[in-house]
């Protein structure tokens, strides 16, 4: 095998891409979760969207959430910020490649010295323009840099990406990149590893593997995060997250959503249980 990085860091999106295509939660219901992630270790986490109310009614109340949630030293919170105005402009969700990209400066310079990472969505195919060619996803990738992004992420918005196509972009852009992964086609997990193997170290991931959005049609849950802690603790590659105590969050996830999670070690517990 490859050697594997010693550790990765994980962006925990559940609160935010999780339960963004859920039935709205409660602001308890929502600190809870947030909370119950934070304790099992999670030390990066996608806890809200500023966008506007009516488009994604789930993600209403941002800044109650952010009020209420335990501040723990050492956890980096993170919000998605569509374009500098907010709200307004959340609605206008087909705004061209160049339209993004100046709200990406906007945001930039509004920010000063906070980190901004910038996402390229669709990174493998697009519903609406179909394939893309490797060589152009890296291009905009590095617009996206030029535009004032502290760091980039590539993400499968609709689970269309594989094993193939994600070495393809590694060895495009290099190791200095994060992935955020959805399992609309079954792949977000073995995507993953063909990416860790190739040297990335930096993954978004959701709890339970609860995911989606609103504005792309056919999209699925993310890459689960107690999936990937999973197997990146049967690899020896270090997270800062305890499997045992995230199920717990997990089990959470579940009572806020009202249903089962589509995550695999969430459904038959770790493999760790019966080698006890």
């Amino acid at each position: 095998m490859t050697a594997l990085p010693g550790a990765v860091a994980i962006r925990e999106v559940g609160p935010r891409d999780g339960l963004q295509a859920e039935e709205p939660a409660s602001v308890g219901d929502r600190v809870r979760l947030i909370d119950a992630l934070v304790a099992a270790g999670v030390r990066h986490i996608e806890a809200v969207s500023f966008v506007s109310p009516k488009a994604v009614p789930a993600m209403a109340d941002a800044a109650d959430v952010m009020a209420q949630v335990q501040r723990r030293s050492g956890v980096r919170w993170v919000a998605l910020v569509p374009n500098v105005r907010g709200a307004e402009l959340a609605l206008a969700v087909r705004m061209s490649v160049d339209e993004s990209l100046q709200a990406i400066t906007g945001i930039c310079a509004l920010t000063g010295d906070i980190p901004v990472d910038g996402v390229v969505s669709c990174a493998f195919g697009s519903p609406y323009e179909g394939e893309l060619a490797v060589a152009d996803v890296v291009e905009l990738g590095e617009r996206v840099i030029e535009a004032g992004a502290t760091s980039l992420t590539y993400a499968d918005t609709t689970g269309m990406g594989t094993p193939r196509r994600v070495a393809e972009l590694v060895s495009a852009a290099g190791v200095d990149i994060g992935f955020h992964f959805h399992d609309t086609r079954g792949t977000a997990l073995v995507n993953a590893f063909v990416a860790l193997e190739a040297g990335v170290t930096r993954f978004d991931a959701s709890v339970g593997g609860l995911g989606g959005s609103p504005f792309a049609a056919g999209a699925a849950g993310n890459l689960a995060t107690e999936d990937f802690v999973a197997m990146l603790d049967d690899l020896g590659v270090a997270t800062p997250i305890d499997l045992e105590t995230y199920l717990i969050a997990s089990a959470v996830a579940a009572e806020v959503v009202g249903h089962p999670l589509p995550s695999r070690v969430a459904l038959a517990g770790p493999r760790s249980r019966l080698a006890g």
